[in-house]
């Protein structure tokens, strides 16, 4: 069974739950509490240099890091992944898009806004160019799917899992998604695939072992 190390309020961990919750896929799952520094122990050190969450564990002392690389791994021979060579390029294009474009921006103003007590003081000279930023990778998603109901293939795959993880809490860190219609559109069609499974949910096997030693 994987090991996978996240936080619950991660948008990158978030990404990976949904996705093995969407595959019905069994895992242990471990809590790290970034801000409390459960990710900088010398223990999860050696596990990820990067020092990072999600982390995903897949066997034999083998971790897998980066939330697009395990959401990848994990989607490979599944629903989630498109049949053909240009549509799973294609689903890589936009999950490349939301590395570079959506998580820095977004991704980092709800880590500052919604999770970081008294972040927003911390990042005044940073929240501008977030938000211009992110509105403009929202525009660019906003364009796609006006014509499109998904990212890839035009059906569900591991692209709208990738891209769902901050897009539906941008409005938990100033964006406005009232003028994306399109955007609110496939939010609420990806919230009714089979097995969806929302950020707070919790599955039933999940180890806080690391938070309660961090608050001891």
């Amino acid at each position: 069974m994987y090991k996978l190390y996240s936080m619950q309020r991660s948008g990158n961990s978030y990404k990976v739950r949904l996705a093995l919750a969407l595959l019905n896929m069994p895992y242990h799952a471990i809590e790290i509490d970034i801000l409390r520094g459960e990710s900088r122990t010398p223990e999860f050190l050696e596990k990820n240099p990067s020092g990072q969450v999600p982390l995903l564990e897949v066997g034999d002392g083998r971790y897998l890091a980066e939330s697009n690389a395990i959401l990848w791994f994990v989607a490979d021979d599944t629903p989630l992944s498109p049949d053909s060579h240009i549509e799973r390029a294609e689903a890589l294009q936009w999950m490349f898009f939301e590395q570079h474009a959506l998580e820095p921006n977004i991704g980092a103003a709800y880590f500052w806004l919604a999770l970081v007590k008294g972040g927003r003081d911390l990042q005044t000279h940073a929240l501008e160019d977030w938000m211009e930023r992110g509105y403009g990778a929202l525009q660019v998603m906003e364009n796609h799917l006006e014509s499109h109901p998904y990212f890839a293939a035009d059906q569900f795959t591991v692209a709208d899992i990738a891209l769902y993880g901050y897009t539906h809490v941008a409005d938990h860190c100033d964006f406005d998604l009232s003028t994306f219609p399109a955007i609110r559109a496939w939010l609420r069609r990806v919230e009714q695939v089979p097995g969806f499974v929302p950020m707070d949910w919790r599955p039933d096997e999940i180890d806080d072992r690391a938070s309660l030693a961090a608050s001891a």
